[in-house]
């Protein structure tokens, strides 16, 4: 028995609004079909007094071109194709795409690497509360993790025991000792904190 004609499709990279790793998921898909010297070249067309031949290679090439138009069309969402007003080849929607995407990858980009020098750099300032400094911790892990970094639990554990004042040396060093801050959350970290800083107070 014949085994269906879809079984080995490639799949269609959807864009999630990731440009780097789309655009070169697709490329790497386009490339598999023969179909990227379309995006690079743009469509062949047969010069005024072509020959059959020229005629010929300028039809294969829309062909082909409607094909690859047909990846691009199902891996991009109706309403970003919407605002794509050259459609007429794959090329210019690519281009089109490139020029939408990856400028805002670039800020995105270089605002991240904004943000991990900020969290590098953070430090518990004098007279700042715990709860102060947690909240401005926080702060900064949630940027960088809606620019796409992963800041996990222990990261904001370990950084946090680093960067308190000296007054919480003591209490810093007691809990990396009784404690495994590589499962700790910030909460009972911070819940730890709370209870030292009350004791300092009173």
């Amino acid at each position: 028995m014949a085994e269906p004609s879809n079984y080995l499709q490639p799949s269609i990279p959807r864009f999630d609004g990731h440009y780097d790793h789309w655009s070169m998921l697709m490329e790497n898909l386009l490339r598999s079909k023969e179909y990227w010297n379309l995006i690079e070249d743009g469509v062949i067309v047969a010069p005024a007094g072509a020959s059959q031949e020229q005629i010929q290679l300028a039809h294969e090439s829309k062909l082909k071109d409607l094909k690859a138009k047909n990846y691009l069309f199902q891996a991009i969402d109706r309403s970003i194709l919407e605002t794509i007003l050259a459609r007429g080849t794959s090329k210019e929607i690519w281009d089109s795409m490139r020029q939408k995407y990856q400028g805002s990858t670039k800020v995105k980009r270089s605002q991240l690497q904004a943000l991990r020098k900020e969290f590098e750099t953070l430090n518990m300032k004098i007279g700042e509360s715990i709860e102060e400094y947690f909240s401005r911790t926080l702060s900064i892990a949630n940027k960088m993790s809606s620019h796409g970094e992963t800041v996990t639990q222990s990261m904001l554990v370990e950084k946090i025991l680093r960067s308190l004042t000296s007054r919480f040396n003591y209490v810093a060093c007691s809990i990396e000792e009784s404690n495994d801050t590589t499962t700790m959350t910030v909460d009972e970290l911070q819940s730890s904190l709370l209870v030292q800083e009350q004791r300092i107070r009173s």
